[in-house]
């Protein structure tokens, strides 16, 4: 009886053993990103993309990646995951996607929308959602982000200048341009009311070297011509006052309202309503 009740405990045992083992593979068997085919993932994260789901269509695009990493569904999969990241505001991420498809396909037949896509993140990062709804003055934050899209979007223009994203591309190059004129002048401003009146003057002059034909360069002149008049500079400050008065006459420094005690001037971003 003994010997029969402890077989009869050891088959118990195994059945358990087999049943747990068994319901392991069922539920490894049910997750739908270990077992469908590539073309199935791909269906599935493309209307998870379409339908706004992102958490999902990045679920779907990375795994795919992961299970099929060659062929042509894997080169889409990474393409429409970094602009998933992108939506999702996963910058970092989506930068590390494209940089990844840039050295693995340099010669991809949509490279040169990488490129532009690198550029949308960088100017997109730290900014778009801030500046819409709190208005907040951008070119008072860091600039390494703007720098970064100026240099991406230059650097899509240089290899492919004929594509459909370069016409995009060299506008919003010419705002990020203005806006890094127009840090340097709230940086010259900031350093005029401490009474740093030499640093301001050459921070006005940077701006003229360096973004010459900018919207802020008659605002640069007129910083110079406001230093160097504190600085007792007036032959300075009077070739300041010519230059205004031949290009931009209606100048608030002109008639005495200019610089301002304030946080800088602030021009809003026209690119800011969609991606």
């Amino acid at each position: 009886m003994t010997r029969f009740s402890g077989l009869l405990r050891l088959l118990v045992l195994i059945t358990l053993v087999l049943a747990i083992t068994g319901c392991g593979r069922f539920f490894q068997r049910s997750e739908p990103t270990e077992t469908l085919p590539v073309e199935e993932m791909y269906t599935e994260a493309k209307s998870a993309l379409v339908g706004g789901n992102l958490g999902r269509a990045e679920r779907y695009y990375t795994r795919l990646v992961a299970r099929f990493p060659s062929g042509a569904y894997a080169e889409h999969a990474q393409i429409e995951l970094a602009y998933t990241q992108y939506r999702a505001g996963k910058y970092p991420e989506a930068t590390s996607t494209v940089n990844r498809f840039l050295r693995t396909y340099p010669t991809h037949e949509h490279i040169a929308y990488m490129y532009y896509l690198k550029g949308l993140i960088n100017f997109s990062r730290d900014n778009a959602f801030t500046e819409r709804i709190a208005r907040l003055d951008m070119t008072q934050r860091d600039q390494s982000s703007v720098r970064q899209s100026f240099n991406d979007f230059a650097e899509l223009i240089r290899r492919y200048p004929d594509s459909i994203y370069a016409a995009d591309a060299r506008q919003r190059m010419v705002y990020l341009r203005n806006q890094m004129a127009q840090h340097e002048i709230n940086v010259g401003l900031f350093n005029y009311h401490k009474g740093a009146y030499l640093a301001a003057a050459n921070r006005g002059q940077f701006v003229l070297e360096t973004y010459p034909q900018s919207e802020f360069q008659y605002d640069a002149v007129a910083l110079m011509g406001a230093a160097y008049a504190r600085l007792g500079q007036d032959d300075l400050a009077s070739d300041s006052r010519r230059v205004l008065q031949a290009n931009e006459p209606n100048h608030p420094w002109l008639s005495g309202d200019w610089p301002q005690r304030r946080g800088g001037l602030n021009r809003l971003n026209p690119f800011a309503g969609g991606r």
